[in-house]
């Protein structure tokens, strides 16, 4: 059984929960200007325009139809019961994994439902959307809260700790995130330096620079359930015994 295992979550695993990506043609970006909602440089310009870009998505997370899928509920059940170490690293910032039951969790671009004090950098729980009210409780006087989000000229949280856990790993999986773009590839190519095999789930088959040694293709949903309960099972990707049972569990 692998002893170390590092998951990435990208935006294909909460596309299938219903949250809209940036990437897509009807995207988020689609009605407004990156540089607009998600630099320090735009939210210095206009608060509130920032303010109302993140209520809208904090709204819908909290609308009460986004629920966490089965393959969030599987990496949940991975971190119950696998005997080894486990990190899931998130793309998104969405609290779908936390719903689910994660807590060894790391978001690198922040979280949604968070706010953070522009000076002391501490983060407060958002109960309600951003507001000129929203202020922390660590400074006098109290600091309008920022988004908890990591935007564009930013550095991700807990590159040290995610460096680490990829030089130990003994498996590392992405999750609906493109394996040939930053930071995903960047991590396979870390993983398989350190001698860790380096398995793909996404929507869409592999590109042809993909870095990964192996690929499973179609829904988050229905794969990583079963990549789970194989895993759990004692089995290493790859071997006859793994593939026969993921090719029999998915075909059921």
């Amino acid at each position: 059984m692998y002893q170390q295992i590092v998951v990435l979550t990208g935006a294909g695993i909460s596309a299938e929960s219903g949250i809209k990506t940036f990437r897509d043609q009807d995207g988020l970006w689609e009605q407004h200007h990156i540089e607009d909602v998600a630099t320090p440089e735009g939210y210095a310009r206009d608060i509130d325009l920032v303010e109302r870009f993140y209520n809208s998505r904090w709204e819908n997370l909290h609308s009460g139809e986004v629920k966490p899928n089965p393959a969030h509920v599987a990496l949940a059940k991975l971190e119950a019961e696998f005997p080894g170490k486990l990190l899931v690293i998130t793309q998104n910032v969405d609290d779908l994994h936390e719903r689910s039951g994660s807590k060894r969790l790391l978001h690198m671009h922040g979280e949604l439902s968070k706010g953070r004090c522009p000076q002391s950098l501490q983060t407060f729980v958002l109960r309600e959307p951003f507001s000129e009210d929203n202020c922390c409780t660590c400074c006098i006087p109290a600091k309008r809260l920022r988004p908890h989000i990591v935007w564009f000229g930013e550095m991700p949280f807990g590159m040290d700790r995610i460096h680490d856990a990829l030089d130990t790993c003994d498996l590392f999986i992405a999750i609906g995130t493109s394996g040939t773009v930053y930071p995903a590839a960047g991590f396979v190519d870390s993983a398989n330096h350190h001698g860790a095999q380096t398995v793909e789930v996404n929507l869409v088959e592999a590109d042809r620079h993909s870095q990964f040694q192996y690929h499973l293709t179609g829904k988050a949903g229905d794969i990583v359930p079963q990549l789970v309960d194989t895993i759990l099972a004692g089995e290493t990707v790859g071997n006859q015994s793994f593939n026969q049972q993921l090719a029999s569990a998915l075909s059921a």
